[in-house]
């Protein structure tokens, strides 16, 4: 594969959750996430956006490599050894990336805020979780991931040990309904962009899209800009696409297929 004129387009995705406990089929989920790079991504994309907790869970050791993923990193390698531009945004699940991937894969990792002008419009992007009105509990556990010397104790436990404690985290938290926003989904977010263009009036963003939430919403703002929020990859499977000109939120029309 090499990128041609007519490889155009921009996507965007997030919430993938790769490795969830929670999953009922591991292998058709990244076979799924797989055909979609290959067949709608590698088609016509010359860029790809990953909004976070792409991964349920990853460490990044010194000299080791966690287990599973082998398809998915191929996939993505495969588009930026084709010279796919690949931004990947940290979410709260996959926070400990650090320079493997970005090395071995080919592309950017950007912890937090993000903005890009693509085809002359001004996107802004974050996971989705470190902007808007969010729990003092969760804001706290945000800073402790990030918080170095804690990474490096973490590092020095056994991952027999973390990682099995991860996956049953993340498990536990779903069962029981994940993070909810303190308002109804969007709201937040919405208030938050409209802060945002109302305080940066000489880099207005045109379009705000975020992840985390788990819902499909399309947003036009009372200033012209549109909010999306992306959905997920256990529910809705669902995308986002910029063709230079219009932006859509629209599903996979070949999900997984959980028996």
């Amino acid at each position: 594969m090499a990128l041609t004129p007519r490889h155009t387009k921009t996507y965007f995705v997030s919430d993938l959750h790769l490795g969830a406990a929670y999953i009922p089929d591991h292998r058709a989920h990244e076979q799924a996430v797989c055909r979609w790079l290959r067949e709608v991504v590698a088609a016509d994309g010359c860029r790809l956006y990953l909004l976070g907790d792409i991964l349920d869970y990853w460490w990044e050791y010194r000299d080791v490599v966690p287990r599973g993923f082998t398809r998915f990193f191929g996939a993505l390698a495969s588009l930026a050894d084709a010279g796919v531009e690949i931004t990947w945004l940290k979410g709260n699940h996959d926070i400990w990336i650090f320079d493997y991937l970005p090395r071995e894969i080919g592309m950017r990792v950007v912890d937090g805020l993000f903005e890009e002008e693509i085809s002359g419009r001004r996107f802004v992007m974050e996971h989705g979780d470190g902007v808007g009105r969010r729990p003092l509990t969760f804001r706290l556990l945000r800073r402790l991931f990030r918080c170095r010397p804690l990474q490096i104790a973490f590092a020095a436990i056994h991952p027999r040990l973390t990682i099995g404690l991860a996956h049953a985290w993340s498990a536990h938290s779903r069962k029981h309904g994940g993070y909810t926003p303190p308002v109804a989904a969007g709201e937040s977010l919405a208030a938050w962009a409209e802060a945002y263009n109302a305080s940066h009036p000489d880099r207005r963003a045109d379009y705000f899209v975020f992840g985390h939430q788990h819902t499909m919403t399309d947003r036009s703002l009372p200033d012209g800009a549109r909010m999306l929020i992306l959905g997920d990859w256990i529910k809705h499977f669902s995308y986002a696409v910029f063709d230079g000109s219009e932006l859509s939120l629209v599903r996979y029309t070949n999900p997984p297929k959980f028996d």
